[in-house]
């Protein structure tokens, strides 16, 4: 079927629709990522956006739900140049035109992805609508695009009870070929226990749209992980006794989470190892004074240099985030700047001075992309052994 992506400053792209056939208004972004299309899609840092895939070929291996980073998928709306479908895989992969429409996402293949990331690049990130079929009158659909709207989607994202995670629970279950396919589980992705890892260390996270494989990197690590919604009391976690306190990514404007800012400055002020991870990173930068601004078109990809000023050595990272912190707002009597984007200078980390806190703007998880900074969740453990030592 025969359908067009309407940008917000008119332009119109024509392509052929997949997935979903609804209609869907949304902010447009995108990811030079050549893989990892899965991820990204229940990723729920991209609730309420649609992803513009930078890669040509997206589909060519499938699905395999066991590897997604939430129990569905978050983003609003896929956008690709070729679509590869999948019959009769020897994997039994599902087909991503299959997995898109049966969780009602809409797609839109055909389209001329480096004209329209050019675009995105030049003029910013913009609102954008995937239409249904060919008949729509463009000023009216401009009107509704200028007035979409994606407010606090955290609350939307965020579970809504807690949940404690086994040490040794993993989630990357590999299937051998002609395995069955595992369903997908309402609120939950499968995953197994190695009884070979015992519990450590005893870690509180606090739920903004998190990652599932931040939870593995945990767990594998002899951590027991205790899950809480967004806007859970610092009180009710610090009650729990945990050894460490990990804030995790998220979608939106981290203005939008005004409200537990208290909670945030608590949980900092607490005494107690904090770790935050991309929107949780910026939660602790406004909860002690600093301000954040948007980017023009975010960082979103795999493949982003990033620099440890302290350790002097560049990494590669995976990033998903269109808000930085800025670094001239940060009080250097607070916090110092621990990391930088190579490409723009960006904030990229801080360490605090007064409190046992530091945070990052990537994923240290790279799930896709790479894992080189996976060091930072063992510096975390580092941090509360030393905490253990000091207060023995």
């Amino acid at each position: 079927m025969k359908a067009y992506l309407i940008l917000d400053d008119g332009s119109v792209f024509p392509g052929e629709r997949f997935g979903s056939p609804k209609e869907v208004i949304c902010e447009m972004v995108f990811n030079t990522g050549l893989t990892g299309y899965l991820e990204l899609l229940t990723d729920a840092s991209y609730a309420g956006q649609g992803i513009i895939m930078a890669s040509p070929i997206i589909g060519n291996y499938g699905v395999f739900t066991e590897q997604s980073e939430s129990d569905r998928p978050w983003a609003d709306a896929l956008i690709v140049r070729d679509l590869t479908n999948l019959i009769g895989d020897v994997r039994d992969s599902e087909d991503l035109n299959d997995y898109l429409i049966r969780h009602d996402i809409p797609g839109i293949s055909g389209i001329d992805t480096r004209s329209l990331i050019l675009t995105l690049r030049e003029k910013g990130t913009m609102n954008g609508m995937i239409t249904v079929g060919t008949d729509y009158d463009l000023k009216a659909c401009l009107t509704r695009i200028h007035a979409y709207t994606n407010p606090c989607p955290v609350a939307r994202v965020s579970r809504k009870t807690a949940k404690t995670y086994e040490s040794g629970a993993f989630g990357r279950i590999n299937r051998e070929p002609g395995m069955s396919r595992p369903l997908d589980i309402l609120n939950e992705i499968p995953y197994e226990i190695d009884p070979a890892v015992t519990a450590k260390y005893k870690i509180a996270m606090l739920d903004f749209g998190l990652k599932q494989n931040i939870i593995w990197n945990l767990t594998r690590r002899n951590c027991e992980v205790t899950v809480y919604p967004w806007d859970t009391p610092a009180d009710v976690i610090l009650a729990a006794k945990p050894d460490g306190v990990m804030l995790s990514n998220g979608p939106g404007d981290p203005v939008d989470c005004e409200p537990i800012i208290p909670n945030i400055r608590a949980l900092y002020e607490s005494g107690v190892i904090v770790f935050g991870i991309c929107l949780g990173h910026q939660l602790v930068a406004l909860a002690t004074g600093a301000k954040t601004r948007k980017l023009k078109y975010g960082h979103r990809g795999i493949n982003h240099p990033v620099k440890d000023l302290a350790a002097d050595r560049v990494y590669i990272t995976s990033q998903n985030h269109g808000y930085v912190v800025i670094d001239e707002t940060v009080d250097n009597q607070v916090a110092e700047v621990s990391h930088v984007h190579v490409n723009d200078g960006s904030c990229e980390g801080l360490r605090y001075k007064q409190y046992p806190v530091f945070t990052v703007q990537y994923h240290p998880e790279g799930a896709p992309g790479p894992q080189d900074s996976e060091y930072l969740f063992d510096e975390f453990l580092s941090r509360i052994d030393q905490n253990r030592g000091q207060n023995r």
